[in-house]
């Protein structure tokens, strides 16, 4: 009986540890939230083209509720940038000549295209507008027959000179001064060229031209954290101009080229609640016409999920741009969106971009020594772009009343919750800056 008792005695100790073992190993489980502070869902206010409204109107508004903005903006229109329009080529004078008698064709298109609208000369940029868009819409016959129309023009003397544009800005130009006191305010500035043309019949010389001085200007007036995103202009997919975007850009609204990340454009009707990606990035252009109803349900559908970021993009404001909303309608929307912020992170383009690629590539370890638990966060992105700070999810046990959050000089507090796997607390921690301590405290 003695030597029975024993055994039962060791296997209760057994027992013990190995239910302690089990509780430690739960107590210390850490995740990264899906978005920031466990949001539900992420929501980018995207504005094109800079028109004026957007800031007298719709700036105030956004920080009323304390919402961040992405304006991708056109750098050559702001007074006091280094690089406007142009063409870089040959003489202007020599490819006029060889159209009288060279039709266009597949061998000289984009040189004609890209120097139409660069002649000094009022209304030949429309064509070349006109051109990209046949171009972009599989209409390639069109589109030369277009460009060998405006070149007879011009050879006719069809087309008046230009008037020289203003050095200084009036009531509706933006400076460069303006803008990097939002930027210092947390709006996002990005790239939407130097003039906004079709990127897709550019030639190569001079889509690198709109690329990259448009880059150049807003590092120069706003520094290297605004030349993260870039939109292309008229929203285009063409393939070779989204290979050089991205090879100048870490991030454009047109493509992210992540696995893990499906994208629906402005023109995608597909619905988002269908995909079975771990994010998915769903664009929606707002319209004059677009009802509130039919906006409002954008939000309530990604409001009810916990994988999709709704991109919206506005151009007008008030009267001023493309397809222009009223002041009090984005009121309304915005005061909509606001009262869902409970599940709903509002944040500029590339704080999303971020957040997403710095958890898929996130390592979490996590090891607990009695009232601590030490949390290591990190990725292998470059550390210079990708700092942005991310939502952990830690697991602590369950009598910890109070919880402090150390990492490096910095210390906040976090209140445990509960959810069906146990007790949590979620707090920030920046990758790849050293180990976060939560440690118990009294209640």
């Amino acid at each position: 009986m003695k030597q029975e008792a024993y055994v039962l005695i060791a296997l209760a100790g057994l027992m013990s540890l190995a239910a302690q073992a089990g509780c430690g190993r739960q107590d210390i489980r850490t995740e990264i939230a899906k978005w920031q502070d466990g949001k539900k869902a992420a929501v980018s206010l995207t504005y094109d083209d800079g028109s004026i409204n957007q800031f007298r109107v719709a700036v105030p508004l956004m920080k009323g509720l304390g919402f961040p903005a992405t304006f991708h903006i056109i750098t050559g229109d702001i007074p006091g940038s280094r690089y406007h329009g142009a063409f870089i080529g040959r003489p202007t004078d020599a490819i006029v000549r060889e159209t009288a008698g060279v039709p266009t064709g597949p061998a000289n298109f984009f040189e004609r295209a890209s120097a139409i609208g660069r002649l000094g000369l009022q209304g030949t940029f429309e064509y070349h507008l006109r051109a990209g868009e046949m171009f972009e819409d599989s209409k390639i016959d069109a589109a030369y027959r277009l460009i060998d129309e405006a070149y007879t023009k011009v050879r006719q003397g069809a087309f008046k000179p230009e008037q020289a544009r203003a050095a200084t800005g009036g009531k509706n130009a933006l400076t460069w001064d303006e803008l990097k006191v939002l930027a210092g305010q947390g709006f996002e500035f990005s790239s939407h060229t130097v003039t906004h043309p079709r990127l897709a019949v550019l030639d190569e010389t001079n889509l690198v031209y709109e690329l990259e001085k448009s880059r150049e200007d807003i590092l120069d007036h706003l520094g290297p954290k605004h030349t993260f995103t870039i939109e292309c202009p008229f929203g285009t997919e063409d393939e070779r101009v989204v290979r050089y975007a991205l090879a100048r850009y870490p991030a454009s609204r047109n493509r992210l080229p992540e696995p893990f990340l499906e994208e629906l454009n402005r023109w995608n009707d597909k619905d988002p609640a269908s995909s079975s990606k771990e994010y998915i990035q769903w664009q929606r252009g707002v319209l004059t016409a677009m009802p509130m109803s039919q906006m409002k349900g954008w939000v309530d559908t990604i409001a009810g999920r916990d994988n999709i970021w709704l991109v919206l993009v506005f151009h007008g404001v008030d009267g001023i741009g493309w397809e222009p909303k009223t002041g009090a309608e984005l009121e309304e929307y915005f005061g909509y969106i606001k009262s869902l912020e409970g599940r709903i992170w509002v944040a500029t383009f590339a704080d999303v971009t971020k957040y997403m690629r710095e958890r898929m590539r996130g390592r979490v370890t996590t090891l607990r020594r009695g009232g601590t638990i030490e949390v290591d966060l990190r990725h292998d992105l470059p550390g210079e772009i990708y700092d942005l700070p991310l939502t952990l999810k830690t697991y602590i046990p369950a009598r910890w009343p109070s919880v402090e959050v150390k990492q490096g000089s910095r210390t906040t507090s976090a209140r445990p919750a509960r959810d069906e796997r146990g007790a949590y607390v979620l707090y920030q921690a920046v990758p790849n800056a050293g180990p976060v301590s939560l440690i118990k405290r009294p209640g």
